[in-house]
């Protein structure tokens, strides 16, 4: 049997309701324009539907409100809730008809019994939903598209239409119960077929001719999948899968050394199972389950995915088997990748391998710190998106996953200093290159300039009066070869004219 729950239009999984009355309605964008993606009560009482241009439903309300629709974040939600929804059955498939998504299909055959019943089953789906925040109609059916039909149009809570009864409980459901397109439907209608049961007496073939088109195939396809006598596919969420390795004792393990040596073949087991899915293990975790009920965990963070167990272990090592409190000791252990990311294979080049050694071994040297001092205790350096030089680089933790930036075209000096330091410069020009600088006490004087590259405050962030002024970056060579980045401060007569452009040392080059 199928179970299919109908989630409210107006609240989209989590958006707030607008007040009851008031019509409601999330707007995308369709082929045409803008269009009504979700309604709530009020407005399809009102007559809207959904996939109505917008400009045409503003017209028949005037005093519809209207939000942007955000569907990635819907479908996000829904699977979200699938998964949560495997508590009642394994099979678990976002609704995807011609309607915008809003309900689960869960196939619960043979398991109704385990909550006292089908009627049971569908108060404890309604109520746990409840809890969550989510109002729901729940139905079930011998097909997922007679569940549908009865959780829409069904004015029963909780309707069950039980295997070989579907025929009879959709009769009397109108045609919308068969989640057709609104072109199939109307055509329908035109013909005076308005109930499910008026199309029973029809031959299917004379129901198909009778469209000339693609809406009669709909109409015999949507009809014979309620009654179940074609087919229903549909695709079931799954979770990520959980990799971990596990053990049962027959007696008691209470030396933490003997919990070293058992968790040796169970890592192997870990890393032969990320292998064969080309996954690598960013975070290990040792789980001990001790008698007298409780659980004992030592957990190693990892920089870079990785599945070599030689250096998982040694991880561990370094963040110390003592640290399990065995208690009167642990029946079972469990080492579990709590996050596991695609591991895929690189290909070397020749030229650059001791670079890729050394970066392997610097990860490997971050993973035992880490796993020594603590996550908090070492970081690295990385990029951050910023105009502004100084802000372009933070310190985060070690086992922090790299983050995608990327590199100004322009060269940067191998030296930044923490902050600029002000110097006193000559130009041949008010905006041209210095040709004589002074910086901590010593002249130079400047024999090769580039420039300039302007980097242009970021207005987004809040105003700071060291922040807020245009700069035009030089990268300066003087006569003892020495090669400097320096940049002016501040237009001439454009910006801030109560305070003149000054110039500012940043970084030196190699």
């Amino acid at each position: 049997m199928t179970v299919w729950g109908k989630l409210p239009d107006s609240r989209k999984l989590g958006r707030a309701p607008p007040d009851e009355g008031v019509p409601f309605a999330l707007v995308g964008k369709g082929a045409h324009g803008l269009t009504l993606y979700g309604l709530n009560a009020a407005a399809r009482g009102l007559g809207l539907r959904h996939g109505q241009a917008h400009a045409d439903a503003c017209a028949i309300a005037p005093d519809l409100v209207g939000v942007p629709a955000e569907p990635e974040r819907d479908l996000a939600a829904l699977k979200k809730l699938a998964l949560w929804a495997e508590r009642w059955s394994p099979a678990v498939a976002i609704d995807a008809g011609p309607a915008e998504l809003e309900g689960l299909v869960l196939d619960v055959t043979g398991a109704a019994h385990l909550w006292g019943g089908e009627r049971k089953m569908l108060a404890d789906i309604r109520t746990r939903l409840a809890k969550a925040g989510i109002t729901a109609r729940v139905a079930m059916a011998g097909t997922g598209a007679a569940a549908w039909a009865l959780a829409r149009f069904t004015a029963h809570e909780d309707p069950v239409a039980p295997p070989g009864q579907e025929r009879d409980a959709l009769a009397s459901l109108p045609v919308e119960g068969l989640n057709l397109s609104p072109r199939a439907a109307q055509l329908l209608g035109r013909f005076g077929l308005r109930r499910i049961g008026d199309l029973y007496p029809l031959p299917r073939a004379g129901l198909a001719r009778r469209f000339r088109g693609a809406e009669g195939l709909e109409v015999v396809g949507r009809l014979d999948q309620a009654l179940g006598i074609v087919a229903e596919a549909r695709v079931c969420e799954q979770r990520p899968a959980a990799y971990r390795a596990w053990q049962a004792f027959a007696e008691p393990v209470t030396v933490n050394e003997a919990v070293a040596v058992r968790a040796e073949a169970l890592v192997d087991d870990l890393c032969a199972a990320l292998e064969r899915d080309g996954m690598g293990a960013r975070r290990v975790v040792v789980t001990g389950f001790r008698v007298d009920g409780r659980a004992t965990v030592l957990e190693a963070a990892l920089g870079a995915a990785s599945r070599r167990a030689a250096h998982i272990l040694r991880l561990l090592k370094e963040r110390g088997w003592e640290r399990l409190d065995l208690g009167f000791g642990i029946d079972a252990l469990m080492v579990s990748a709590g996050v596991a990311e695609p591991l895929h294979a690189i290909q070397a080049d020749s030229e650059a391998g001791p670079v890729e050694a050394d970066a392997a071994a610097r990860s490997a040297l971050y993973d035992r710190l880490t796993a020594r001092l603590g996550e908090a205790a070492v970081g690295r350096p990385q990029l951050v998106e910023s105009w502004i030089p100084e802000r372009s680089e933070a310190l985060v933790p070690a086992a922090a996953p790299l983050a995608e930036t990327s590199s100004p075209d322009a060269p940067r000096p191998l030296l930044l200093l923490p902050a600029p330091e002000p110097i006193e410069a000559l130009a041949e020009l008010p905006e041209g290159a210095p040709a004589r600088f002074t910086w901590r006490r010593v002249s130079r004087r400047v024999v090769k300039a580039a420039g300039p590259e302007r980097l242009s405050p970021e207005w987004w962030r809040p105003s700071d009066s060291r922040l807020d002024r245009t700069r035009d970056y030089y990268r300066l060579e003087d006569a003892e070869g020495g090669r400097y980045w320096v940049f002016r401060e501040g237009l001439y007569g454009r910006e801030d004219a109560e305070r003149a452009p000054g110039w500012w040392m940043h970084g030196v080059f190699a």
